[in-house]
């Protein structure tokens, strides 16, 4: 007789009570910030001792890892998925705002200020390099009649970060003006630092995309 693959009924318990931990730990990060995050008080609002939660988490930083993992897997879906049916560089950058907007704390979690005295593991940056293999393919699509700049001959000697993904340094250049420029956008808007001035930030937005989608070199 075949093993099944289902899962046990302790296994499926375990599974949910890591759920609840997580949704604990979302509401934590949301009141005072992921550098506060604390099992213990996670474990009061459950109504459990705190070393029963250690028996689903061994520490802070393993449940940290955890919602990392899930913010980068749930970007790196949503962005795969947009490649896969054609989006260009402009689809792919309305997933991004739509992303961040729907869970702001969810972005500032793997975009904002590092957590102190935590280390991500390797297979979150594997994650996110994910992410940036579509945004290169975007922008090696745009490519073939720009010039070279100062910076991209740089990026041909130093692109380790890009993996093996094989665009040009000019395509490198421009994905990295579209990470920083628009993640800087995206930062202020959902800091509020742009409340009160007057302007709507999905049409800075649009604007720095523009001038990304048009730029040569």
């Amino acid at each position: 007789m075949a093993k099944s693959d289902a899962a046990t009924p302790r296994e499926r318990y375990r599974a949910q009570v890591r759920t609840e931990i997580k949704q604990y730990a979302w509401e934590q990060i949301a009141t005072a910030g992921a550098s506060a995050l604390s099992l213990n008080a996670i474990a009061k609002r459950m109504g459990v001792s705190g070393p029963a939660l250690y028996r689903y988490y061994a520490g802070r930083d393993e449940l940290i890892t955890e919602l990392i993992r899930d913010a980068y897997r749930s970007l790196a879906d949503a962005v795969h998925a947009a490649a896969g049916t054609g989006a260009d560089l402009a689809g792919l950058a309305h997933v991004l705002r739509d992303w961040a907007l729907a869970d702001p704390q969810r972005y500032f979690l793997i975009y904002g200020t590092p957590v102190p005295g935590y280390h991500a593991p390797e297979e979150i940056t594997g994650i996110s390099q994910e992410i940036m293999a579509d945004l290169l393919t975007a922008c090696a699509a745009l490519e073939p009649d720009a010039p070279a700049t100062p910076f991209a001959a740089h990026l041909a000697g130093h692109r380790d970060w890009a993996g093996d993904h094989p665009a040009p340094p000019e395509a490198l250049h421009r994905a990295l003006a579209f990470w920083t420029r628009l993640h800087g956008v995206l930062s202020l808007e959902l800091a509020g630092h742009f409340t009160g001035m007057g302007f709507d930030p999905a049409q800075l937005f649009r604007a720095e995309l523009d001038d990304l989608v048009a730029r040569r070199g």
